[in-house]
């Protein structure tokens, strides 16, 4: 069963709910609220699927969500600069939806391991970005995006689309499942899965639970190191982004309960972009049974868990569209 959430009239909850933030600058790019979709998993239990690769023509994924805010403003003759490994999928969403608005867009790289899907996506980069340029390091990576950035006043990208500013839009996300929730298109679920990597998705989703009083565990699962995907960050950047609400809005918001995030190390692999059997099987199935394509360094893993957990109502936040890999 697919509900197609998209076709519904445009709402925007975060504003609805917190209509001071109209001033903060934002650019439409999504299409939204994004549909769930039941799956009937193996053992015969239910799946809940958020379909966040329906967030956008031509490409969806949850990074159209933070763009919309960190690319507001951006128009023919601007400069946008962003950095990420080969593969990432970030950077080719910037790239895209920058170059669709009339900017020129850099990406600086940082070498991974590469699997099928982050090959086809870096190949994606080089043929969308304005430039693109491939460093040794993460370290070579940031300073040469630092330096492209300020000699040509480039609107900045962080890697993974991860700020207060840009996890907003994934405080909205979670305000949109609350409201299907609410309207009877889903059964309020027990845990809700999702891929760690910069933790800005997960930091804006547990925000945006806390902010609309739903009782949900967020599993995030690690696909990036532990210096960058951890808990103390997401909880730092959701703490960032609850007083940015505050100063804007004039209003308190609540925080997330550090009891309802758990993260998941189990199906990480031991590098970023490593893909593992569990994810290869995860992957298998969602593709035969929903059609679904599921990518090796993120989604695939985040899948595995949530096939693996069991037990009352399991949503995975499907981050990933396969429109990448073509």
């Amino acid at each position: 069963m697919l509900d197609e959430g998209g076709g519904a009239p445009f709402t925007l909850p975060l504003l609805l709910r917190f209509p001071g933030l109209v001033w903060v600058p934002r650019t439409r790019l999504g299409t939204f609220p994004t549909p769930v979709q039941e799956a009937t998993l193996p053992n015969g239990e239910a799946l809940w699927i958020k379909r966040d690769d329906r967030s956008g023509m031509p490409l969806g994924g949850n990074k159209v969500r933070a763009l919309e805010f960190l690319l507001a403003g951006v128009g023919r003759g601007s400069e946008v600069v962003t950095t990420g490994a080969r593969g990432s999928t970030h950077a080719l969403a910037t790239a895209i939806y920058g170059t669709a608005l009339g900017a020129r867009v850099t990406v600086v790289r940082w070498p991974q391991e590469m699997n099928e899907d982050a090959a086809l996506v870096a190949a994606a980069i080089r043929r969308t970005a304005s430039e693109t340029r491939d460093r040794g390091t993460i370290v070579g990576a940031l300073v040469d995006a630092t330096i492209a950035r300020i000699a040509r006043r480039a609107r900045w990208v962080p890697p993974g689309g991860t700020s207060p500013l840009g996890a907003l839009g994934h405080v909205n996300a979670a305000l949109e499942l609350a409201e299907q929730v609410a309207a009877g298109r889903l059964p309020p679920p027990e845990r809700v899965v999702v891929p760690l990597g910069s933790g800005g998705t997960a930091a804006g989703l547990m925000l945006g639970f806390a902010i609309a009083g739903v009782e949900t565990t967020l599993l995030a699962v690690t696909v990036a190191p532990g210096l960058v995907a951890n808990r103390r960050r997401v909880l730092a950047i959701a703490g960032r982004t609850a007083r940015l609400i505050e100063r804007t809005a004039g209003v308190t918001v609540p925080r997330p309960d550090p009891a309802r995030l758990v993260v998941d190390r189990e199906q990480y692999g031991g590098a970023y972009g490593r893909a593992t059997e569990a994810g290869r099987a995860a992957a298998r199935w969602i593709s035969t049974t929903a059609g679904i394509p599921a990518d090796a360094t993120y989604s695939a893993k985040a899948l595995a868990a949530a096939m693996k957990a069991g037990g009352g109502h399991t949503l995975f936040w499907l981050t990933f569209d396969g429109r990448a890999l073509r």
